[in-house]
């Protein structure tokens, strides 16, 4: 049987530390398989001046009162620091977390985030550019430093550009992060596979997960190719469409 999963995206803006860590430990205590925040600065909806906390901070502590989820921000933006520092920041989590670190990385896109903390913006094609250069480097990294990670660090990336994303995706993900209805992961899904093809890797060796759309069945993308749903929560942590996610996993 095709293994399913269901993780979820706790928001770390307008909260506190306090609340925001019960939620990470309640979303392991209803057996979420994987645990996730965001890699920016300021909130990405309400009061913009809103409390924040920045995502790679936060892995270190989730994975401190984590015991068997996976956890990773969704996705780590590869601008924002230098791709040896991200590799061996990466490790370091692995450490902590006993070997349940996904490196989740895209090309960056809040304007804002860059813009108040000094980083050159420039255009999409720069950003995917340096993506496509910093993964190698990261790869290379975890070969050379000491400690090794404690297992091959997956690698999710994030984003549906169709000839350039998913190509990198192709050459170095185990994990493929989309956004839309099934038809549209359809249809990137393809995409996806005839990159691989294209790259002589085995498309069945990336997995494809997905922030379900409202009021899509989660069975729609499962028909598609995706098997990894994460939802999206922000505070007051209603955990509702988590639990029946959940049920519909374990139902199977």
């Amino acid at each position: 049987m095709t293994r399913v999963r269901v993780g979820v995206q706790l928001h770390p803006q307008h909260t506190s530390w306090a609340a925001y860590a019960d939620a990470v430990r309640r979303a392991e205590d209803l057996g979420c398989d994987t645990i996730w925040n965001w890699d920016h600065f300021f909130p990405l909806y309400g009061d913009p001046q809103g409390n924040h906390f920045e995502g790679w901070s936060l892995l270190s502590a989730m994975a401190t009162i984590t015991s068997r989820a996976e956890i990773g921000c969704l996705v780590s933006c590869n601008s924002y620091r230098n791709p040896a520092l991200l590799s061996n920041m990466a490790k370091t989590v692995d450490h902590i977390s006993g070997g349940r670190l996904i490196l989740g990385v895209g090309a960056g896109w809040f304007e804002r985030d860059y813009r108040e903390f000094g980083y050159d913006f420039g255009t999409a094609p720069d950003r995917l550019r340096a993506l496509r250069e910093a993964l190698p480097v990261m790869k290379q990294r975890w070969e050379l430093d000491v400690p090794a990670p404690v297992r091959p660090i997956p690698i999710l990336i994030g984003g549906g550009g169709e000839k350039v994303t998913l190509r990198i995706t192709a050459e170095h993900a185990q994990i493929w992060h989309g956004f839309g209805t099934p038809e549209v992961l359809r249809h990137k899904n393809a995409v996806l596979d005839t990159w691989c093809s294209e790259l002589g890797r085995d498309p069945s060796n990336i997995e494809r997960s997905v922030t379900p759309s409202k009021g899509e069945s989660l069975d729609d993308y499962l028909a598609v190719g995706v098997t990894h749903f994460i939802i999206g929560l922000g505070e007051p942590w209603d955990f509702s469409a988590v639990e029946e996610a959940l049920r519909w996993r374990d139902g199977r």
